[in-house]
């Protein structure tokens, strides 16, 4: 009787976890490598979409690399794209790549292209099951991009928050008053001339003269040692958003130079997350 009794307890034991795990919703995560949002070679993204997303709450996020506009690649930010996932692993994740500002596509093709993305994944949020609540993460050239696409554009999405890692702001200024003598070399490559001889196309791609009363929340990170885009270029825009009234938080690492490791990107990604859960409800 005793291991009849015992049989039945097992038994039951089995079922009733069986009914558990057929309970479980399965997970319907999907991550898609090369995906096209233009017939360009280089206008392809990685995308990374979450369990149980919904149109009414998936918020997503957009990474856009730098590279100096005419190099680098989106799998530059993979690391940053499992520091995301480990920390938000409800935001669906948009991984970019664009045109590198090489003849014939200098600026302002790479501002177009991210423009381009933006439209692209907002059209296929039924889809992809996604919000309009879309956040922007950028480094170096890729946070200039990210801030002129927030900052100029305003259809067909608003973006709510943005991340400007070192981020160029002003072209011009850039330009004038370089870290180093590579840089009026690259600007000029970059966009087919000097301050001088295009300054319609530096007016227009400095991010700096896009803010408004109305810009995005912003958090700015920047190293003091950075030699390639100055501190002064985030403390231009820091200034820039305090007198237009925009939220935002700029976070200096003294010691720091264009980019960082250690404990110092774990502190930015620590402030990130407590920027996007303050900014993007």
């Amino acid at each position: 009787m005793r291991n009849f009794l015992l049989s039945i307890i097992c038994l039951t034991f089995f079922i009733s976890s069986c009914k558990k795990d057929d309970d479980t919703p399965p997970d319907d995560s999907l991550t898609m490598s090369d995906v096209s949002y233009g017939s360009n070679a280089r206008q392809k993204m990685d995308v990374y979409l979450p369990a149980n997303r919904n149109s009414g709450s998936t918020k997503v996020i957009i990474m856009i690399h730098g590279g100096a506009w005419n190099a680098g690649d989106k799998t530059d930010f993979n690391q940053y794209v499992d520091s995301i996932k480990k920390r938000e692993p409800t935001y669906a994740i948009f991984n970019l790549n664009y045109r590198l500002a090489k003849p014939p596509d200098l600026f302002p093709a790479q501002e177009n292209d991210i423009k381009a993305a933006l439209d692209f994944i907002y059209n296929k949020r039924a889809e992809y099951r996604i919000s309009d609540k879309f956040a922007l993460i950028g480094a170096s050239a890729g946070a200039h991009l990210a801030l002129l696409q927030a900052y100029k554009q305003t259809a067909p999405v608003k973006v709510k928050a943005i991340i400007d890692f070192f981020g160029p702001t002003d072209l011009t200024e850039m330009y004038n008053n370089p870290t180093s003598p590579l840089v009026p070399v690259l600007l000029s490559n970059v966009i087919g001339g000097t301050p001088t001889t295009q300054p319609a196309i530096y007016q227009t791609s400095s991010p700096i003269n896009y803010v408004t009363n109305q810009s995005p929340p912003t958090l700015i990170l920047h190293g003091g040692n950075d030699i390639v885009v100055s501190p002064s270029q985030s403390g231009l825009l820091n200034n820039k958003l305090t007198v237009a009234g925009v939220t935002h938080e700029y976070v200096f690492y003294p010691a720091e130079g264009h980019g960082w490791v250690g404990a110092n990107l774990s502190d930015s990604f620590n402030k990130i997350q407590a920027f996007l859960m303050a900014h993007m409800n």
